[in-house]
């Protein structure tokens, strides 16, 4: 059983990898308004899952009950529609702050899952990992919230809320198979085209180099990455999930430094240190047991 929960984590913690790729794939994706990309990626992503269950003779997982399928959708275009409204309404360093507590609330929300108990190493190496978030968003040079962003900053607290319940709530539907996240995915995207249509001025990628970028969006951060974390989250340590949830941003940054869109600072090293840190603190029973278990030869 802890090989099986060690191995879901590892699973999920692939999503996190992919999650760094958002920066580079989405600045090479050029001038397409966010409501668009993402109908574009989750469209993609959710079509390619479907024709890959339809080839598997798997189709008949997605036929589940509605309260399924509205918790999932809901849960997906939940988060990104409230993100989008808030890095329209309210500068993009607070919003992402205050956007990126949801690692937080995942480990605070689990305490109330049956077999977990959040431990003070938990909560340590979390509150470290939002520490060095902070730092490495803000660019070390603090924030400045204002009230007349107020509109900005509670969608930015919406969008937290709606991923870290998400995240946690699927661990009571456990017994519903990840293959259905390619429906949550699909109706996402139709979601959020009828937000496009709506709200934004339509600009396609205009060249071989951007639709390859959403297309790369589209099978990892946007695509592959939710149902691994599907897995994680439902059968692997959530708490260390969550920890460690905050090296997306910290690899994020480091990707977009090494491909020319950003400088190596103090902060960035600071925020790395703290982030590694806290997710090591974190995830230190994982760490303890496997250790025990080579030296006892299971």
């Amino acid at each position: 059983m802890e090989n099986g929960r060690i191995r879901a984590t590892a699973i999920g913690l692939s999503a996190v990898l992919m999650w760094a790729t958002l920066g580079v794939f989405g600045a090479g994706s050029g001038a397409v308004p966010p409501f668009l990309l993402n109908a574009l990626c989750f469209g993609i992503s959710g079509s390619l899952a479907v024709i890959w269950l339809a080839c598997s003779g798997r189709l008949g997982l997605l036929r589940q009950p509605l309260r399924v399928w509205i918790f999932g959708t809901v849960g997906l275009f939940g988060f990104h529609f409230f993100y989008f409204t808030a890095i329209r309404n309210a500068p993009p360093v607070e919003a992402n702050l205050i956007n990126y507590t949801w690692p937080l609330l995942i480990v605070l929300f689990s305490a109330f899952l049956p077999g977990e108990k959040l431990r003070a190493h938990h909560l340590l190496g979390t509150v470290l990992g939002l520490g060095g978030a902070a730092l490495l968003i803000s660019g070390g040079d603090g924030v400045r919230f204002s009230g007349s962003h107020a509109i900005g900053y509670g969608a930015a607290v919406a969008s937290s809320l709606f991923w870290s319940s998400y995240s946690v709530l699927s661990r009571r539907l456990g017994k519903v198979p990840t293959e259905a996240v390619a429906g949550f995915c699909l109706m996402t995207a139709v979601l959020s085209a009828l937000c496009h249509l709506m709200l934004e001025q339509t600009v396609w990628p205009d060249e071989g180099r951007e639709w390859a970028s959403v297309a790369a969006l589209a099978l990892f951060p946007v695509g592959l990455a939710f149902f691994t974390w599907d897995i994680g989250v439902k059968r692997g340590d959530i708490q260390v999930l969550g920890a460690a949830a905050y090296s997306a941003p910290l690899l994020s940054t480091l990707l977009l430094i090494a491909f020319g869109f950003g400088a190596l600072t103090l902060s960035v090293l600071i925020a790395c240190l703290a982030i590694t840190l806290g997710a090591v603190i974190a995830a230190k029973d994982m760490i303890f047991a496997k250790a025990n278990r080579g030296r006892n030869g299971v």
